[in-house]
């Protein structure tokens, strides 16, 4: 098969796209919260971890903690209890404190809105940091790379790379900037329903005519 160019790859990501939103109309993140902070906290604790294991954490989680100053000024030790079903609890904990803390000493009480300034907190890479400005802010910095977005976008052919950092920057080539955010989304729907990571349902796949894999 000679290899696709860049162009007919947009081509194709474009109506993938068109197809995606048509199947799963205004996806968005699963993890559930209320406020700014209360998303990067969600975010944090999804890193090795479940949406559905954080929405089951974080109702009593900000129930508990309602600011960003009660986040701050958490004891330890109690906070590493709350997240005792979370994976790597005790390491979140350490970093939802201290990122709290960032927050109010080094932005006055306000998440940044870059990918640059967020990362400066603790315990969020880029990943988490392009989860926050998309679903909080509509801005799109970056595409976020999940499971479901390295194999859903690889069996695609929108990239033949496994390393996340080389996979968003050939979305980032490929997609437009206004689909970066919805991409993210409407892949997890997809691979969830779906492009599976053990027996995906081509027959029922809507992206049959667009998919390399077939």
């Amino acid at each position: 098969m000679p290899r696709e160019s860049l162009r007919k790859k947009q081509e194709r990501a474009k109506e993938i796209v068109r197809i995606l939103r048509e199947t799963y109309p205004g996806a968005k993140t699963s993890l559930d919260y209320g406020t700014v902070h209360q998303l990067l906290v969600a975010t944090i604790l999804s890193q090795q971890n479940t949406d559905k294991g954080v929405n089951l954490v974080t109702p009593r989680l900000f129930a508990k903690y309602t600011t960003i100053a009660a986040f701050a000024n958490a004891d330890l030790q109690e906070l590493i209890s709350d997240l005792k079903s979370i994976n790597y609890g005790p390491t979140k904990a350490k970093a939802i404190i201290a990122s709290s803390k960032q927050i109010l000493e080094e932005f006055g009480g306000e998440i940044p809105r870059t990918i640059d300034e967020l990362v400066r907190l603790r315990g969020v890479g880029r990943k988490t940091a392009s989860v926050v400005l998309g679903n909080a802010y509509g801005i799109a910095e970056g595409v976020v790379v999940d499971t479901h977005v390295i194999r859903v976008s690889g069996r695609l052919g929108m990239t033949a790379h496994k390393d996340p950092v080389k996979i968003e920057r050939d979305l980032i080539a490929i997609l437009p900037q206004a689909d970066w955010i919805d991409w993210t989304h409407m892949i997890i729907l997809h691979g969830r329903a779906i492009c599976t990571a053990r027996v995906p349902n081509c027959p029922e796949c809507p992206l049959q005519t667009l998919c390399p894999s077939l």
